[in-house]
């Protein structure tokens, strides 16, 4: 089971992940701020999408919003080492 084990915030809704089987890539988190719903409109402010943690794996926010690591995995662009 691929888990996030390190997030750290870049600039511009960007965040550099590393995963449980050596994988690094970019989260674009522009992206997923394309869709609607309750638990995305917090994180529209900068300063609240930096509030990101790993919580079991996952990608989190403190309004309970959490990424699937797997789907993150698939989606991700991959970078050189973090």
């Amino acid at each position: 089971m691929i888990k996030v084990i390190e997030a750290r915030y870049l600039s511009d809704f960007r965040v550099e992940l590393r995963f449980s089987d050596g994988r690094e890539g970019i989260f674009q988190g522009r992206n997923l701020l394309k869709n609607t719903g309750p638990l995305l409109e917090p994180l529209r402010e900068e300063a609240y999408f930096r509030r990101l943690f790993i919580d079991a794996g996952a990608l989190c926010w403190p309004n309970g919003l959490e990424l699937s690591p797997a789907k993150l995995h698939a989606t991700c662009l991959a970078t050189e080492a973090i």
